[in-house]
Formats: C-alpha cells, structure tokens, sequence
C-alpha cells in the first residue's frame, strides 16, 4: 500500500487560486466553538495544491493590528455548520486553545500534520479510507 504524498499545502491568499463556490469561501468569518464561544476569524485557507483542496483553517485569535495574535490551524474535518458569518467547529475553545500553534515554517512536514490531526481527534487525509468533508451549509 502507498501512502498518500500529502503535497504541499500553501495559504490560499498567496496562490492564484480561488475557490470556485463563493458560499465555501469562508475567509473572513467568525469561528465558534461548540459551545457558541468566539475563537477567532478565519484568516486563510490551507489548500493541498496537488488535489486542490482545502485541508485546514488558519484561524487568528486575539491581538490588535496585528500585535499580540495567536494563529492555529484547525483541520476542516471539525467544520459543522456553516453560516454567511460563522464556522461552528466540534472542539471547545479550551482544546483549540491548546492545539500547536501555527509556524509556517513547518507547514509542510508530516508529523506535524500528524500531530494536528491527532490533537483534534481526526484520522489524516493521506490514510487508507479517509473521506474528504462536505461543507454542510445552512444559508440564511
């Protein structure tokens, strides 16, 4: 069996790519946990380049201007709703809180990879049987 190459994944606002379906463009939107407290906004999208498709959210926290934030990446396996404002996750704002926080540095490594998706509970897209999520949308 062969392991699926997890490619290079790259912020989508620094490609030339878009996402096709404006209402699955989430960039912008608040993030709530599943308890409806505020985590953040979605800042950017990590895609997979190879299979063009998003893999996780880089979600910015705290701060002003730009100072004091806190950046994570939560899988978009953990995505249960999805409104023209939010993104409800299945995590509570404490574990977020306690998952690695973002180094782009170290964006395209496996085991950091690993270790997100295993932080977060979710088995990683380049395994045997993994099922890509739909985006389950309710529009208002």
């Amino acid at each position: 069996m062969t392991m699926h190459d997890i490619g290079t994944l790259s912020q989508l606002n620094d490609t030339g790519l878009t996402v096709t379906i404006t209402d699955e463009d989430i960039r912008g939107r608040n993030v709530k946990d599943k308890d409806g407290k505020d985590i953040g906004k979605v800042e950017d999208l990590l895609i997979d380049e190879t299979d063009r498709k998003v893999r996780f959210m880089l979600v910015e926290s705290g701060g002003f201007l730009g100072i004091g934030e806190t950046k994570v990446i939560i899988p978009i396996d953990a995505i249960t709703r999805i409104t023209d404002v939010d993104v409800m996750i299945n995590q509570t704002h404490e574990h977020v809180a306690r998952a690695p926080k973002y180094d782009p540095t170290l964006v395209n490594d496996r085991e950091d990879y690993h270790g997100l998706y295993r932080h977060y509970g979710y088995s990683p897209y380049w395994t045997a049987g993994y099922m890509y999520p739909s985006y389950p949308y309710y529009p208002y």
